[in-house]
């Protein structure tokens, strides 16, 4: 369809992925979950690698999958999958977060990242997929839905806007 793929990251896409963090940071969303300025490269493409074998993880960390997005060569968002849930993100984070560079929404990227991961996540044994957003996203409320999303609750989070909790399975 949009000829999107879903892709680890290399070491060739450090200068467009660190772009792409930036442009999301307005957007209070990390592209790059865990790099900042000054990391080594390659120590950042070693910890994703170590977090899907789900080896040596910082507390609070679960085994995941982090991928980009590429249409036609360019990088247009990531996904993380995570392949077990703990406390927090059972109630907050679910399995699946995503996001799309601000150039390439609307276009139906977003769908189709989410489709994917689902494919992803259900090759790593997650029979049915928790996924959250802020309540007052109706962007990605809308995508969750499209995807088959069903709705459970909608939790406060202390501190933040409440959360909305969507099933897939």
């Amino acid at each position: 369809m949009s000829g999107l793929v879903l892709r680890t990251l290399r070491a060739e896409d450090e200068t467009e992925a660190v772009r792409a963090h930036e442009e999301l940071a307005a957007d209070h969303f990390e592209f790059l979950s865990g790099w900042e300025p000054g990391l080594p490269w390659a120590d950042l493409l070693a910890s994703y690698a170590a977090e899907r074998r789900g080896v040596d993880l910082p507390p609070g960390r679960v085994p995941a999958s982090f991928l980009v997005a590429e249409v036609g060569g360019e990088l247009v968002g990531r996904v993380s999958i995570r392949h077990d849930l703990n406390d927090w993100l059972l109630r907050y984070g679910g399995h699946i977060g995503y996001g799309v560079r601000p150039a390439h929404r609307r276009r139906g990227y977003a769908t189709e990242i989410l489709c994917q991961s689902l494919e992803v996540a259900r090759a790593v044994g997650v029979e049915k997929a928790l996924l959250t957003c802020d309540d007052d996203n109706l962007a990605s409320a809308a995508t969750i839905e499209r995807c088959g999303g069903v709705l459970e609750d909608v939790v406060p989070v202390e501190g933040g806007k409440p959360k909305r909790r969507y099933w897939i399975g």
